[in-house]
């Protein structure tokens, strides 16, 4: 294979609500954290074990005005994007972080669904010109 390909896909429950950020010329950026579980069960002990990975989050312009207007705390979310690795200075020293910076976006379940009975599925949202349709149920290649 030729090219390379950064692509992620999550679908996981929001841990806290969108923090927004405005700048000059009506750009805007969105962050916000992104929990994903892995359970297995141990099978010396027959323990449940459940494992929760962070993912931080980055959207730009509508689409996180979108996400800061619809998305609240808890809320479960089927994202696509790239992930971005940055680093920055705190009193002196090297920080480093990743960050998945979101192209698509679908709301599975929001707060404001719950509390309206709506017979329509979810939409996705796109932070490009991209069109492309997601399901919950498909089968994975891998």
């Amino acid at each position: 294979m030729a090219g390379t390909i950064n692509k992620v896909i999550l679908i996981g429950h929001l841990g806290d609500e969108v923090k927004m950020h405005y700048f000059e010329g009506g750009n805007s950026i969105g962050r916000f954290p992104i929990a994903t579980n892995e359970s297995y069960t141990n099978r010396q002990t027959g323990e449940r074990i459940t494992n929760t990975d962070w993912h931080n989050i980055v959207v730009r312009n509508k689409l996180a005005e979108i996400c800061e207007k619809y998305l609240t705390k808890g809320d479960k979310v089927y994202l696509e994007g790239r992930i971005k690795n940055r680093q920055y200075e705190v009193d002196g020293q090297k920080r480093y972080t990743s960050e998945i910076h979101v192209q698509d976006m679908t709301f599975l379940t929001t707060k404001k669904e719950i509390n309206t009975t709506s017979s329509t599925p979810p939409q996705p949202l796109q932070d490009s010109n991209n069109t492309t349709s997601s399901n919950e149920n498909d089968d994975l290649p891998f």
